[in-house]
C-alpha cells in the first residue's frame, strides 16, 4: 500500500496578477478589512531565477491564511481565461452569519461595487463581486445542516462517477445527436429526507456544518 501524502494543513495564499497594488491594496484592507501584512520586494523570480522585477503583497484572513498578489509593474491586469465562461474561476471567503452576509452587501453595494446575490444554493448562501482586477470573490455563510453535509461527503464519488460517465457519453456521440440522459446524481441541494435549514439561519452553530456544497 503506498505511503499518504504529507498532511496538507490549510491554506497559506493564494496568489493572482494584480493591475496595481494600491489600488488592490485600497480594496481589501479599506473596504474589506483584509490587513496588509506582507511585501516582497524583488527583480529575480526565486523560483525560477528569471529576471521581473515585482512586488508580492499579502493580506491575511481572520484564519491565518491569505490574499496574494503581484504587481509586475507594467499596470496590467491578468486577461481573463478565453475558453471560460466569467462565473467558473473565483474564491470563496467565509463569513460568520446571514446578518453579516447582508451587511457586506449593503457595504459594497455603498461603496459602488456591483454585488449579485444573496443566492440561495440551500446549503450556503452567497453574494458575488468582482475586485479591481477582474477577479470574481464570492461571500459565504453555511447553512446546511452537519447531517446533510454528511451525506454529500459519502455521496461525493458516486456523483463524480456519475458524472464522468454523463461527460464521456456526451462527447462520445455523433455530432447533432442526442446523448443518453444519466440517472440524477446522487447529490442534490435538498431532499426529503436532509432538508437545507433555514434560510433565516436559526439553526445554531453546532448545527451548522462548516461549508455546504460546489457552487457558482
Amino acid at each position: 500500500m503506498t505511503d499518504p501524502f504529507v498532511p496538507i494543513r490549510g491554506l497559506h495564499h493564494f496568489a493572482w496578477r494584480c493591475r496595481d497594488c494600491e489600488e488592490t491594496r485600497a480594496f481589501y484592507e479599506d473596504l474589506l478589512g483584509l490587513p496588509l501584512v506582507h511585501v516582497i520586494r524583488s527583480d529575480v523570480v526565486p523560483s525560477t531565477g528569471e529576471h521581473c522585477p515585482y512586488v508580492h503583497v499579502f493580506f491575511r484572513m481572520a484564519d491565518g491564511s491569505h490574499l496574494a498578489f503581484f504587481d509586475l509593474g507594467d499596470d496590467v491586469a491578468a486577461a481573463p481565461s478565453p475558453n471560460t465562461p466569467a462565473w467558473v474561476n473565483h474564491i470563496a471567503l467565509r463569513v460568520d452569519s446571514l446578518e453579516a452576509l447582508r451587511a457586506a452587501k449593503a457595504r459594497l453595494e455603498a461603496a459602488g461595487v456591483e454585488v449579485l446575490g444573496i443566492t440561495d444554493h440551500h446549503v450556503i448562501e452567497s453574494i458575488y463581486f468582482f475586485d479591481p482586477n477582474g477577479i470574481r470573490l464570492e461571500l459565504t455563510v453555511p447553512t446546511a445542516s452537519a447531517e446533510t453535509t454528511a451525506r454529500h461527503a459519502r455521496e461525493a464519488h458516486a456523483a463524480v462517477e456519475a458524472w464522468t460517465r454523463e461527460k464521456r457519453a456526451r462527447l462520445a456521440a455523433p455530432a447533432g445527436s442526442a446523448a443518453p440522459v444519466s440517472p440524477v446524481s446522487p447529490v442534490s441541494p435538498v431532499s426529503p429526507a436532509s432538508p437545507a435549514a433555514p434560510a433565516s439561519g436559526a439553526a445554531g452553530p453546532a448545527e451548522v456544518s462548516d461549508w455546504g456544497a460546489m457552487d457558482a
